[in-house]
């Protein structure tokens, strides 16, 4: 086999994705950055998030974001010959993932005991919310239901003392899909001593739990041990993190930059807190500028960051200079922006090799490639609705 892109580290390794919304096609879509075939089995009525947000040449953002690079062969499971044409393909494949209930694979005579009769080398990574084997197995699950069964609205509710509320991002996906790679790659490293492929159970609110750094807080009673809470200042160039305890803070402000403590021991020590932050936010106002508050940050060693409206992260220094957001093509004739999978190696590469596929637009390359079929074969199954496609979908 002629590998495509041999300079990224994945090159060579194939990938079926069955997965959808965001835990699987974001772990698929790092494979396929780091240089994996990677080729997406969608169902008839396709992936839920080809839906989800705006629309360019028929390809909604959120689909866009998680699936450029893959490619895409739309196959009906219910059909005869499905199942043989996907085990087909698995003897091919080094990764197959998927994030269904427990169930939905081996009722599909697609689980890993089937897939590893096919080829004994397959790594299987399952992601649910629950996992493959629990109390709670079938039960289903997106990441707001994780956040909350974890524990991390409650404990943002009572510390920060702000209404019961979601996260705005899908952190129990993304912890769940870094982790699946972890064991993914482990297991492929593992294959190499022992010729077998695994089933790696990921669950949602395990990876969640293990990743959740504050969690040892909780289990002892404790958060009061621990340090303040980072605060935001509202200066007159914009809103600021400062990842400090106040305390320090403001002895190196009267320490090192000459800030005059305004308390007295006449003061109760609710009047003297009072006092001081209302002498550092008017020293803070007094800098003036962006400059002159780094300048000053820097002199203290204070770490700070800049409290940013979302859609103006591409203009943060550091991420500019090293290139997280690129340009692909939309597929109407311009360019799309996408986020880069953050990886810089030394002597490799890395990074998003392609735009994004409508359903079932590769099935004739991906069936070549992957087993060799003739023209023929592939209209048969065109012909018997085994595999579906329609120009129409990009429409």
């Amino acid at each position: 086999m002629t590998l495509k892109n041999p300079n990224y580290p994945l090159a060579g390794l194939r990938v079926l994705d069955f997965s959808r919304v965001l835990a699987g096609p974001f772990a698929a879509r790092m494979l396929s950055d780091l240089g994996a075939d990677v080729v997406k089995v969608e169902p008839p009525d396709g992936d839920v998030t080809r839906y989800w947000g705006k629309e360019v040449a028929a390809q909604a953002g959120y689909f866009h974001q998680q699936n450029a690079g893959k490619r895409n062969i739309c196959i009906d499971l219910s059909k005869n010959g499905a199942r043989e044409l996907i085990l087909d393909m698995v003897q091919q494949a080094d990764f197959v993932i998927e994030n269904y209930r427990s169930d939905v694979m081996p009722r599909l005579g697609l689980g890993y005991e089937d897939l590893k009769e096919t080829n004994p080398g397959i790594i299987m990574l399952s992601i649910s919310g629950f996992g493959q084997k629990s109390p709670e197995t079938k039960r289903p699950a997106y990441a707001p239901v994780i956040h909350a069964e974890a524990g991390l609205l409650r404990r943002s509710n009572q510390l920060r003392d702000v209404k019961l509320h979601d996260l705005p991002l899908s952190v129990a996906d993304t912890n769940a899909a870094l982790h699946g790679l972890i064991a993914a790659l482990s297991a492929l490293h593992m294959r190499q001593r022992t010729g077998k492929g695994q089933h790696i159970d990921m669950a949602m609110i395990e990876a969640t739990v293990a990743t959740d750094d504050q969690l040892h807080y909780d289990l002892d009673g404790s958060h009061h041990t621990g340090p303040l809470p980072n605060e935001i200042w509202e200066l007159p160039f914009g809103a600021v993190l400062l990842s400090t305890d106040f305390r320090l803070f403001f002895r190196l402000l009267v320490g090192e930059l000459g800030l005059v403590d305004p308390a007295t021991d006449q003061m109760a020590l609710d009047e003297k807190i009072k006092a001081r932050r209302e002498a550092t936010q008017q020293f803070l106002n007094d800098l003036g500028t962006r400059e002159k508050f780094t300048e000053a940050m820097t002199t203290i060693n204070i770490p700070w960051g800049d409290v940013r409206d979302p859609a103006e992260v591409g203009t943060q220094p550091t991420l500019a200079a090293r290139g997280i957001f690129t340009e692909i093509d939309d597929r109407a004739g311009g360019q799309r922006q996408i986020t880069q999978s953050p990886y810089h190696f030394s002597d490799a590469e890395s990074g998003v090799k392609g735009s994004v596929a409508y359903r079932g637009e590769n099935y004739s390359e991906v069936l070549l490639d992957w087993l060799g079929m003739s023209g023929e074969e592939i209209d048969s199954l065109l012909t018997t609705g085994i595999v579906l496609y329609d120009p129409e979908w990009h429409i």
